[in-house]
């Protein structure tokens, strides 16, 4: 029976997540139980590809085998493997099976088997049930019976993949990239998909990429994403936070020195453009560099050349840059703080990272992943979201986009097992520990208006200190703690800001 629905779909013409996803709808249909999950191993982590029955974020969840001693004798072995209800082994979806009524239920029955292709392992399918007895030795010959023809499922999407990206760079059109399954990118919607085909554009090439977007949108992790699909992915990838640099540093740690280059340079020293030789350069806040580095920065860009300090002749580099701001360089290069002709040789390819808030149910799939690096950390059975927390998520604007999003988790995660006080129960996260600032469940209260107090009169040094103290911590909180910037909005040097928020007892 199960066959029989499944054939068709072998030589069907279907996107990748379509057919995956049939093969599990069919599969619990055919099997009567609670939920089936494809799995696909990246390195050391078992990620899923299809899921049917779990919660909603099941699919952003990334599963570590040392983790999860199931799925490692699942991996271990080529024929079914089958767990006994009194199994002292954690079962790794615990508590998120979405047939649970209510409060979460832990699994009662659970069976899975390996995957293979072209002799090497793929990945893992798995069958759980909150009942005990779902499975018993006829379900498991049936599933061995069906493990050529999953594997062959797997087999044809890998090949149409492989094809349809062949014919697309003859065509030399774009190539569609999966979302959730490109390494370190988690998300499924629209404006990731089109931010995926972009990146799988400028990748192969040679073009320097300016990554621009809010604080918090994890420009770094799609910096990764580019380098590791490029052809230099095998050559190293320095990060470099340039709002971080001091500014008298700034120009030896790109550039290096020599020795007498300044006072305690007692040592030739190479810089991070050195370590970056064949590889790519990643310039977080580029637009925090000093105009001095600017300038030399565009010399590397236009000669594949950098001059250490103190030296007399100029090093050939073998460099890529790829460039992140959440600034606005346009304004800055108006404002006179940019270089024109630098931020024209940055952004000869720019990428805009779409904010949290328009990528709709990829919130969930984020919340899963940070809820199952949690739930690892403490050391917790089962953590989930309950159905009235995924709603305040998705309800929520998420101004510090995916970081907030992961510190939210991170903090509700130690409530709720601070008040629950168990790591072997089922826990889940409610609206009341996400502690967003957004009602639950209906439009915000009206606030009472409170009349003005009168000025209190304080000495002018005190009042002086109170009205420095309130912009030092409002510039901080505007920039998201960088100090350089704030101290550019303050108009002041940034070592002086720094002494100055000692004083006031800003930290």
């Amino acid at each position: 029976m199960i066959e029989s629905l499944l054939l068709p779909d072998l030589v069907a013409e279907l996107p990748t997540a379509v057919r995956l996803q049939r093969l599990v709808n069919v599969i619990r249909e055919g099997f009567g139980c609670g939920a089936v999950v494809l799995l696909q191993q990246h390195d050391e982590t078992l990620v899923p590809q299809a899921a049917v029955g779990l919660v909603s974020d099941a699919l952003g969840r990334r599963f570590e085998v040392a983790r999860h001693p199931r799925l490692a004798a699942l991996l271990s072995r080529r024929e079914p493997t089958w767990f006994d209800p009194d199994s002292p082994l954690p079962d790794p979806y615990d508590g998120l099976l979405d047939d649970s009524p209510g409060e979460p239920l832990p699994v009662h029955d659970c069976m899975g088997v390996s995957l293979h292709v072209e002799g090497r392992l793929w990945g893992a399918l798995t069958l759980d049930a909150l009942q005990s007895g779902a499975f018993d030795e006829a379900a498991r010959l049936r599933l061995q019976r069906l493990v050529p023809l999953i594997e062959a499922f797997v087999r044809i999407t890998r090949l149409e993949q492989e094809n349809r990206a062949l014919r697309l760079s003859r065509a030399d059109e774009k190539p569609v990239i999966g979302g959730a399954e490109e390494g370190g990118v988690i998300g499924r919607s629209a404006a990731i998909t089109r931010l995926m085909e972009e990146l799988g554009v400028v990748a192969d090439s040679e073009l320097p990429v300016l990554l621009t977007g809010e604080t918090g949108v994890g420009k770094d992790v799609f910096a990764r994403w580019v380098h590791s699909h490029s052809p230099r992915s095998k050559k190293p990838l320095i990060h470099v936070n340039c709002a971080a640099l001091p500014e008298s540093l700034a120009e030896s740690e790109l550039f290096g020195h020599v020795k007498g280059a300044f006072s305690g340079a007692t040592v030739d020293r190479s810089g991070r453009f050195d370590a970056a030789h064949g590889g790519t350069l990643f310039l977080d806040e580029v637009g925090e560099l000093p105009l001095s580095v600017q300038a030399k920065l565009l010399r590397t860009l236009q000669n594949g050349e950098i001059q250490r300090l103190g030296a007399d002749k100029p090093l050939q580099v073998d460099v890529r840059i790829i460039a992140a701001t959440n600034r606005n360089l346009a304004e800055a290069v108006a404002a006179g703080s940019f270089r024109a002709d630098l931020y024209h040789r940055l952004s000869v390819y720019p990428v805009p990272i779409p904010p949290l808030r328009e990528r709709g149910a990829d919130i969930l799939l984020l919340a899963g992943h940070f809820i199952e690096l949690n739930r690892a950390r403490l050391g917790v059975r089962s953590l989930r979201l309950s159905a009235r927390a995924e709603q305040a998520l998705l309800a929520y604007g998420w101004p510090g986009n995916v970081r907030e999003l992961e510190h939210v988790i991170s903090r509700a995660a130690l409530k709720t097992l601070g008040k629950s006080g168990s790591r072997q129960s089922l826990l889940t996260l409610e609206p009341e520990q996400l502690d967003l600032s957004i009602p639950v469940g209906g439009a915000p209260e009206p606030t009472a208006i409170i009349p003005e107090s009168p000025p209190q009169l304080l000495p002018l040094r005190l009042a002086t200190d109170a009205c420095q103290r309130q912009q030092v911590r409002l510039a901080l909180e505007q920039t998201d703690g960088n100090w350089a910037r704030a101290a550019r909005m303050l108009e002041i040097d940034a070592s002086n800001l720094h002494k100055l928020a000692r004083r006031l007892g800003v930290k």
